[in-house]
Formats: structure tokens, C-alpha cells, sequence
């Protein structure tokens, strides 16, 4: 889950903030393929990482991935749903069982707040799952992602891609967007995904569909 960015200008935040709470109770549609995401990803990432989470939702994966690495900070445009979030987080410190190094914050891609936080060098890694397709002007993330990472540094990603069944779900989501019942979803492909990330400066060296055909993975350096 994300939330949907125009350039990192004007972010459409009342349909998160409307059904965070509904979407916290949603079960994973394929927990195979999210556990072989989350596998993947940690093999890319390191204990003395910083890395910075794009579009968390309500950080049920920031809660999984957080352990593995020294800093993790997990953004939402959506105040609701980082509210959330924080609930979970503050549950875990109760018990004991937090992950140490892990904040939330309710930001956008562009918030200045992202860029004190990857100080100097930048983010050892910024993840984005589920995300770009919702995103309105892609371009413009991606470059400012490129900026908040480190030289070396990874964007590891995972993008709904309908471009091949657009003719079936456009009609659909745009009449539910009419009445506020879907967000701006962009039908890209994956040929688009790679495209948009390699002319951001970053070079593909990895690529999986979890789950397949439509869920493309991409793990990318910045060169």
C-alpha cells in the first residue's frame, strides 16, 4: 500500500486517511510471494544499513524488515495510516519486542524532514513496495529518491503492473474514483517500471515477480 503522490506536490491523502482502518484488518492476498518479497529484500540489506521505506501503509513489513538493519525509517503520506503504525510499534515496546531503530513518520517522498534524516551520505536503501503505480508524476519520485541514496546505495521496489489488462480495469477504477472508492492508479507496465528507474540514474541488477504475472520486483543501484 502507498499513497498517491501528483509529483510530490498535492498528495490525495482522503482516501487512505478513510480506509486505514479497514485496510489494517486486510489479510495478505499471497503470503507465499510476500514472504519470497521480504526474503529478497533482506538479502539486500545489511545490519549498519539506513534505510528509508516509501509508502509503508500501516508498517506491518517496516515491523518485518526493521530487525535486519541499524536504521529504519518508514513513511506514509497518510496520517491515518501511520497512526496506526504507530499503534503496532508502541504494542511491540509494551512487550518488549520491538525492533530497535524503527520510527514512522507521515511524510511524502518530497518532505524536507527525509533529507535531514539521510544526512550526508544518504540512505543506505529506500524500499517502495506497492507503490509507484499510485504515484502521479513517477518521474520527479525518482529523483528525488535517487538524491536521498547514497552513492552505491540500493532502490529495491515492487509495482502493480496492468498495462496488458488495462482495457479490463480501467473502466472499473475510473468509476469507483468518481465516487471516492479508488485512488489515481497509473496502468504501467514493467517495461515502464525499469524504464522510469534506469532514467533515474540507477542500474537494474535484479528483477522477480512475486506474485506473478503482475507483481514486478526490482531491486536497482545507484550509479
Amino acid at each position: 500500500m502507498t499513497t498517491a503522490l501528483t509529483g510530490g506536490m498535492s498528495p490525495s491523502t482522503a482516501f487512505w486517511d478513510k480506509i486505514a482502518r479497514k485496510y489494517a484488518k486486510s489479510k495478505i492476498a499471497d503470503e507465499a510471494a510476500y514472504q519470497k518479497t521480504l526474503e529478497r529484500v533482506t538479502e539486500h540489506l545489511g545490519p549498519q544499513d539506513t534505510v528509508l521505506e516509501l509508502g509503508a501503509g500501516t508498517g506491518s513489513t517496516a515491523l518485518l524488515l526493521a530487525g535486519n538493519v541499524k536504521r529504519y525509517l518508514s513513511t506514509d503520506f497518510s496520517k491515518g495510516m501511520i497512526e496506526i503504525a504507530d499503534e503496532k510499534l508502541s504494542a511491540l515496546k509494551t512487550d518488549g519486542k520491538a525492533p530497535e531503530g524503527l520510527s514512522f513518520l507521515a511524510a511524502d517522498g518530497f518532505d524536507l524532514r527525509l533529507k535531514e534524516a539521510a544526512g550526508s551520505d544518504g540512505f543506505d536503501a529506500i524500499l517502495a513496495f506497492n507503490f509507484l503505480h499510485l504515484v502521479e508524476g513517477p518521474e520527479a519520485l525518482l529523483n528525488r529518491i535517487y538524491d536521498l541514496t547514497k552513492p552505491g546505495g540500493l532502490f529495491i521496489s515492487k509495482t502493480v503492473c496492468l498495462r496488458s489488462k488495462a482495457w479490463m480495469y480501467w473502466p472499473m477504477i475510473k468509476a469507483m474514483q468518481l465516487f471516492g472508492k479508488a485512488p489515481y492508479v497509473d496502468m504501467m507496465s514493467a517495461e515502464k517500471v525499469n524504464s522510469l528507474i534506469t532514467n533515474a540514474g540507477f542500474e537494474i541488477i535484479e528483477t522477480g515477480l512475486y506474485p506473478a504475472p503482475r507483481s514486478h520486483f526490482v531491486v536497482a543501484r545507484k550509479v
